[in-house]
């Protein structure tokens, strides 16, 4: 925290400051004045009647009194990533949204607008880069429509925690009671190393790598009642792999899917038999999609994982992928779910 040449705390942070990456501490409980500070880091999204709003990395938003504050000042926008591959947000994720293209799109602005039949949200939510061209208000109220012209709720995703990622918005759909509903985040790393932990393949029979998704292949993917719509979103792409691990039954004992996008491979649907788990296959399925990828001229990784997803983490992890930004879905007010 700030400190003056007196050695006390100081609050170094004004309104004017707003949308700047900032760190504070605060007095956690009214009326005491030491040993009950709490420390929030996290982008300063607004400033008013004697409230802060700051968004932190996980997108949840912690309201501030004004009265409680000890000490705050500006700090980087985002802490320098000691390993892996260097990517802005905005690269990613318009790399992400292109291997999960959904059946329909229109723009708004820099905003698009995605529709799958409800084919996950990803594909079937606002892409919120840049500016829409119209004041917010009104620019949801398009989207509202949009959606609700094919039967579906409007869900807008954002991101937090990365330079240039949108924590202002998140902070002004909450304003607005839309409901953040989904957060996951996405993790980056070098495509060499994940291509060389696969020692276990002969073992396991082998990888079988296809350009498309065959009925085997989805028998042992989770989403279930895949239709037309699924599989175009599935098999979309700039450069698509399906792999599968043989097993003894209809269904493969794993799979997984690859999209190659220049220098970038992005591994989605990694699935194991329950069977057949703790054997390393969700680690052969990988790396026999990164030695592909490899080929193809890519060099850098991409994923992305649940955040109360334990195994996968600690999985992924080893390979020696680390956390770049989350991201999440904001639905709109009284949608229901589906």
């Amino acid at each position: 925290m700030e400190i003056s040449a007196a050695g006390r705390l100081e609050v170094r942070i004004t309104a004017a400051d707003v949308g700047k990456r900032v760190s504070v501490r605060r007095l956690s409980e009214p009326g005491v004045t030491e040993g009950k500070f709490t420390d929030t880091v996290g982008v300063l999204t607004s400033w008013d009647n004697g409230v802060l709003l700051i968004t932190r990395k996980s997108g949840e938003s912690v309201r501030i009194t004004e009265s409680s504050l000890v000490a705050g000042k500006v700090v980087p926008a985002a802490p320098a990533r000691r390993r892996g591959p260097a990517a802005s947000y905005e690269e990613l994720a318009r790399v992400c949204a292109r291997a999960w293209r959904p059946v329909e799109s229109e723009r708004l602005g820099e905003w698009e607008l995605r529709a799958a039949s409800g084919f996950t949200r990803r594909a079937n939510s606002v892409l919120p880069l840049g500016d829409p061209g119209l004041p917010l208000d009104g620019a949801l109220d398009v989207v509202r429509r949009w959606y609700g012209d094919r039967g579906l709720p409007a869900y807008v995703q954002t991101a937090t925690g990365a330079e240039g990622t949108q924590e202002p918005l998140c902070a002004e759909l909450e304003r607005r009671g839309w409901v953040r509903e989904v957060t996951a985040e996405l993790w980056i790393g070098a495509l060499a190393p994940v291509a060389d932990l696969a020692e276990a393949e002969a073992e396991a029979g082998g990888v079988v790598l296809a350009r498309e998704a065959d009925e085997a292949w989805l028998a042992r993917y989770q989403r279930k009642g895949i239709g037309e719509v699924a599989l175009k979103v599935l098999g979309g792409g700039p450069s698509v792999w399906f792999a599968s691990v043989p097993g003894e039954g209809a269904a493969p004992a794993a799979i997984g899917r690859c999209v190659v996008d220049g220098r970038w491979a992005g591994f989605a649907a990694v699935e194991v038999d329950p069977q057949q788990r703790r054997r390393g296959l969700a680690t052969v399925v990988m790396a026999a999609l990164a030695r592909r990828a490899l080929e193809e001229g890519a060099s850098a990784a991409w994923l992305q994982v649940e955040a109360d997803n334990a195994g996968a983490r600690a999985l992924y992890a080893r390979m020696g992928f680390g956390a770049h930004h989350a991201y999440h879905h904001y639905r709109e007010p009284e949608a229901s779910t589906t």
